[in-house]
């Protein structure tokens, strides 16, 4: 069983068409599940619905209960790109003998086609099938170990360090 933990981010982002703002309403995975077709045992919790910049201490340590609570060892965690690597980094220093990816997207999912968070969820969820134990970031169809990835803001992708 593959623990899918949802926290938000741009992932889950709605576009509201009369303020121009894009705000929170509710998860798009189970409807990209649906929609791919996806026949993997995944277990979906919704625990947040925040951008990760307005996270506090205790949504951390709610993702963090979640991870070592969970009996899954493949987890998968949607979280806002902008803090991503601090909170991989949190994980790691869990040492848990699970194997985590965190991922994200640069376009709401609800912004259709041009939406990367359709193709980074698809990769998260096989790379969670086949990476050791460790705290991961996917995105772009890469995957990046927790403390070789940076955001590159100016070119809006992540890449090694």
């Amino acid at each position: 069983m593959i623990q899918l933990i949802v926290t938000g981010g741009t992932f889950d982002k709605t576009y509201d068409h009369i303020n121009g703002k894009l705000f929170f309403e509710h998860t798009h995975i189970p409807k990209m599940l649906e929609r791919s077709r996806c026949a993997l045992p995944i277990h979906i919790t919704p625990l947040l619905l925040k951008d990760s910049l307005e996270f506090t201490e205790e949504d951390l340590q709610k993702i963090e209960n979640t991870c070592i609570s969970s009996s899954a060892k493949a987890i998968v965690i949607t979280h806002g790109t902008d803090t991503m690597t601090e909170t991989a980094k949190r994980l790691a220093k869990l040492k848990l003998e699970k194997t985590i990816l965190l991922t994200g997207a640069m376009i709401p999912y609800a912004f259709g086609s041009s939406s990367d968070g359709f193709f980074n969820l698809g990769c998260a969820l096989a790379f969670s099938q086949t990476l050791s134990h460790n705290v991961y970031i996917t995105m772009q169809g890469q995957y990046f170990k927790w403390n070789e990835v940076k955001k590159n803001k100016a070119l809006g992708l992540f890449e090694k360090i």
